[in-house]
C-alpha cells in the first residue's frame, strides 16, 4: 500500500470532491480517481459513495480515514526521525548535473556541516509530482518557467549543442544551425530542451535516458540530438560530436521548491546549486 495513495484518499475525503482534490493534488483527476480505485481494490472495500451530485464516505471509509491520518502522521515521524538534528535533504535529480550537485551539496555543508542529502533519480515530470507530494524537498529541472504547487527559481543558464555522430557530414563544423541537421534523425531526449531554445524541428523518436541517446546517436550516421553543456560535459563516448548551436542558444535550469519554503530557505539553496 502505497503513501500516496493514503494521501490522495485523505485528500478526497477533506474535500468530498474529486476535483477539488485533484487542484489541491496539483494533478489530473483521474489520476486521483485511478489511485483510489486501486486503494479500494487492495482493500477490498468501497471507500466512497459517488453520484453525480456528491461525494460521501461510506462506513468502511470512514473506519479507513482515521487509519490513513494516523498512517501518514506516522510517515512524517519516521522522516523526522531519520533527519536527526540537522536534517535531510531529498533533491530530485537533473540529467548531467554531477558537478553542479557537487558544487551544490558542499555549498550547503558550509552552512551545515552535519547537512545530509539523498539524490532521487526520476524523469522531468514525476520529479515535480514527488516535490508537490512531499516525497523531495527540491528539484533541479530545466526549461522549466512556472508549475503549479511550486516555486521555481531561475538559477543558471547552459549553452546548447547539437549531439552528432563522428560520421555525421557536420561533425568536423565548429558551428552548426538547426536547419542544417533538420534533413536527419531526431533524438528527443528531453522536449523542454528543445521548446526553450525554440527549435523549428517537429520532434522525432523519442529516446531513453542520456546514455541511451548517446548510443543511439553514435550508432546512426544521420541522427542527431540536442544537449545542454552539463550533459555533453559528462559523455565519454569517442562515437559522437558535440557541436555548438548557431545561433547560440541557452536553456535555463531552475531549482525548484515548494510553495510554502520559507524564503530564506530558498534562496539559500537557489544560490547553492545556481552559476
Amino acid at each position: 500500500m502505497e503513501l500516496r495513495a493514503l494521501r490522495y484518499f485523505v485528500t478526497v475525503a477533506d474535500e468530498l470532491h474529486f476535483g477539488r482534490a485533484a487542484q489541491r493534488l496539483h494533478i489530473a483527476q483521474p489520476a486521483v480517481s485511478r489511485q483510489i480505485a486501486r486503494l479500494e481494490r487492495e482493500l477490498g472495500e468501497r471507500l466512497f459513495d459517488r453520484s453525480p451530485r456528491r461525494v460521501r464516505l461510506t462506513a468502511a471509509g470512514h473506519r479507513v480515514l482515521a487509519a490513513a491520518r494516523d498512517a501518514l502522521a506516522a510517515a512524517d515521524r519516521v522522516r523526522s526521525a531519520a533527519a536527526g538534528p540537522a536534517g535531510v535533504l531529498r533533491i530530485g535529480t537533473a540529467a548531467g548535473a554531477t558537478a553542479r550537485l557537487e558544487r551544490g551539496i558542499d555549498a550547503l555543508r558550509e552552512q551545515s556541516p552535519a547537512f545530509g542529502f539523498v539524490l532521487v533519480d526520476l524523469p522531468p515530470a514525476e520529479r515535480l509530482d514527488a516535490l508537490r507530494q512531499g516525497e523531495i524537498d527540491l528539484a533541479l529541472a530545466r526549461g522549466v518557467t512556472a508549475a503549479p504547487g511550486v516555486r521555481v527559481l531561475p538559477a543558471w543558464t547552459e549553452p546548447l549543442f547539437a549531439v552528432v555522430s563522428a560520421r555525421h557530414p557536420a561533425a568536423g563544423r565548429e558551428v552548426v544551425s538547426v536547419a542544417e541537421l533538420a534533413d536527419g534523425d531526431l533524438r528527443v531526449h528531453d522536449p523542454a530542451v528543445l521548446r526553450e531554445a525554440g527549435v523549428p524541428v517537429r520532434p522525432g523518436r523519442p529516446a531513453g535516458t542520456v546514455q541511451d541517446t548517446i548510443v543511439e546517436v553514435g550508432a546512426d550516421p544521420r541522427a542527431w540530438t540536442v544537449l545542454p553543456a552539463d550533459q555533453v560535459a559528462e559523455i565519454r563516448s569517442t562515437r559522437v560530436r558535440a557541436i555548438p548551436l548557431a545561433p547560440r542558444t541557452t536553456i535555463t535550469g531552475s531549482v525548484v521548491v515548494p510553495d510554502d519554503l520559507p524564503p530564506t530557505c530558498a534562496a539559500a539553496h537557489r544560490a547553492a546549486f545556481g552559476d
